[in-house]
């Protein structure tokens, strides 16, 4: 383990234009859980599945269920930023990192300090009426009950992409243009098995494909670097000089 994080130290020494490429593991230290995992929200036991419950159908045709679950399990309106988010924003203060390209919904990077986010799957600090465009904070979301209306009467939606919902292609464009002139692109707790978003890989041109997640990826084979284990934990060893 140590070699390889002194090789992602000479990695990092030597890039002026890194990209970020983050899924869940990345907030997991934060005490926000992942999906896939054994003790992820997929293999836990609700009314519905998950998988089902965070669809475009459901939210139109089960509003209340929908909240009930988006208000227990996707609003940790209390979690901090931990020692990986922190980590990247130092970095981008440098000029050494050039984006953070993230499937997160939890705004943990913006809290740390990061400037240039692509959030791919959208916010859950981003929430409007489906009448009239009227905005909402999480924290009136996690405060109402049953279905959350607005003063015009319409219904609420957060601006996170369910499933069957399409990604917002001006932003997967710009993160395109991103990692395609990066020299470094780290990859970080993901699973890279959720498309369109893992695919965005294939637009890395640069020397340095770094991979740091718990468990083997179907990209293990192809990076320059793969460590197993904690995101946080892992950069927080690395200095940014």
């Amino acid at each position: 383990m140590q070699e390889k994080i002194e090789k992602l130290q000479q990695i990092i020494d030597s890039s002026r234009n890194v990209v970020f490429f983050g899924g869940a593991g990345v907030s997991t230290e934060s005490g926000i859980p992942d999906f896939r995992s054994v003790d992820g929200l997929y293999n836990q036991k609700y009314k519905f599945q998950p998988e089902t419950i965070l669809s475009h159908n459901f939210f139109f045709n089960n509003m209340e269920d929908f909240y009930e679950f988006y208000r227990d399990k996707m609003l940790a309106l209390d979690a901090q930023p931990n020692a990986a988010h922190k980590w990247l924003a130092e970095l981008e203060k440098k000029g050494r990192l050039d984006a953070i390209v993230t499937q997160n919904i939890d705004g943990l990077h913006q809290a740390a300090g990061s400037r240039r986010v692509y959030e791919l799957h959208g916010s859950v600090h981003t929430n409007r009426c489906l009448s009239c465009g009227q905005f909402y904070t999480a924290e009136s979301i996690l405060k109402s009950t049953g279905i959350p209306r607005c003063s015009c009467g319409g219904f609420i939606k957060p601006k996170v992409v369910l499933y069957d919902e399409n990604l917002d292609m001006d932003l997967y464009n710009r993160a395109i243009k991103a990692i395609s002139y990066a020299d470094t692109m780290i990859i970080a707790g993901t699973s890279l098995t959720v498309y369109p978003a893992a695919g965005l890989i294939r637009y890395f041109n640069g020397p340095n494909l770094v991979l740091i997640n718990r468990d083997t990826t179907p990209m293990d084979s192809k990076a320059d670097l793969v460590i197993h284990g904690s995101v946080g934990q892992v950069l927080s060893q690395i200095e940014i000089r």
